[in-house]
């Protein structure tokens, strides 16, 4: 909104010219949501602690997370406004790809918000049924999908490392694009256990997508490196940046020992919003590589349930992936930040494939 104001004053300014490029507003909408976080996130806490709406923990979880009991949770609600707020200000709202994107954080954020109300309400931690919750995310992410398709969405599949890939997908890209959503967002709620370790890694992600989404909607930059150009996909660096924020701003607060969790809420949110920006770059392969982490802990506790089922035998010490090494005697801090240097280095490696084709 705000964006459309001042770029129109160009025609009286000329330095209003400025708020036509997409790099300058990508910076406006990351330190607004920085901004934001600091100014609403402490009453957001104080609500959250006021109504009792407090995490809770695992019966069989890591006995010193019994502390974390009673920590104000759903802040992710604060990444939400933090994100969204400035989307309406700084993006050009008439790119419909801006709108799928919310659609997909909005739409992913209330199915967490569900099933964070359900836990807080019964006073335990079972919240929604998996079914229920694959259900209504698998109902979303088809729509996301099918709107997507018959808008005349590309549907070919690009391969990381191959300038040309022939897979057209056809209509089949709208169940893979509810298969990238939904585990996207269910991969990222996993890794959501330890203070600061969900969202430091997906605003690794985030900042990777980011400059993704600018490459793949630069018309130039998308033709020297091979990669699909995708008109309007560049408005999504602005999103990209606007999260990148909004993570930073949380981190604040979710840094250990943590004043607020974002709960699924939030961590369902940001997975479905990495998932989208993906499909809508065409770099959905890729987000097996940029999101490796998410990926291991989605992993491990399916190998872990699998191998218990099956043999009667744990493969890990505690699944997800992060709860076996606080079981190996590491530190929470030092699980969190070990997996923040891999995360840097998964995402040097993605972008790094844009010159490997």
């Amino acid at each position: 909104m705000l964006y459309h104001l001042l770029f129109a004053l160009r025609e009286y300014y000329f330095p209003f010219n400025v708020f036509g490029y997409i790099t300058f507003r990508s910076a406006l909408a990351a330190v607004s949501a920085i901004l934001i976080s600091f100014v609403v996130g402490p009453p957001i806490i104080r609500f959250l602690a006021r109504r009792q709406l407090g995490q809770q923990v695992r019966d069989d979880g890591p006995s010193t997370h019994l502390a974390k009991q009673g920590t104000p949770t759903m802040g992710g609600l604060l990444i939400l406004a933090a994100v969204l707020v400035p989307v309406a200000l700084w993006v050009d709202l008439g790119e419909r790809y801006v709108w799928y994107v919310v659609a997909a954080m909005a739409g992913f954020g209330l199915i967490g918000l569900w099933d964070d109300l359900l836990k807080v309400r019964h006073r335990n931690t079972r919240g929604l049924s998996a079914r229920g919750k694959l259900a209504a995310q698998a109902i979303l992410a088809l729509g996301i999908g099918f709107l997507l398709w018959r808008g005349g969405f590309p549907t070919m599949l690009t391969v990381p490392f191959f300038k040309e890939a022939p897979i057209d997908l056809g209509v089949a890209f709208v169940p893979f694009t509810a298969l990238v959503l939904v585990g996207s967002a269910n991969a990222v709620n996993l890794t959501d256990g330890l203070d600061g370790l969900a969202i430091g890694t997906t605003g690794i992600a985030l900042a990777t997508f980011t400059v993704l989404s600018y490459c793949a909607g630069h018309a130039v930059i998308a033709r020297y490196l091979g990669i699909p150009f995708v008109l309007g996909a560049g408005e999504l660096a602005i999103f990209g940046a606007a999260a990148v924020g909004a993570s930073l701003g949380f981190l604040w607060f979710n840094c250990h020992p943590a004043e607020v969790f974002m709960g699924d809420v939030g961590s369902m949110a940001l997975g479905g919003a990495i998932g989208a920006i993906a499909v809508i770059c065409k770099q959905e392969l890729l987000l097996v590589l940029t999101g490796g982490l998410f990926v291991a802990e989605a992993v491990s506790v399916i190998v872990q349930v699998a191998s218990y089922r099956w043999r009667g035998r744990r493969v890990f010490l505690m699944a997800p992936l992060h709860h076996h090494f606080e079981l190996k005697g590491w530190s929470e801090s030092k699980v969190v930040i070990r997996f923040w240097i891999l995360g840097i280095m998964l995402a040097l490696a993605s972008l790094a494939t844009l010159k490997l084709r």
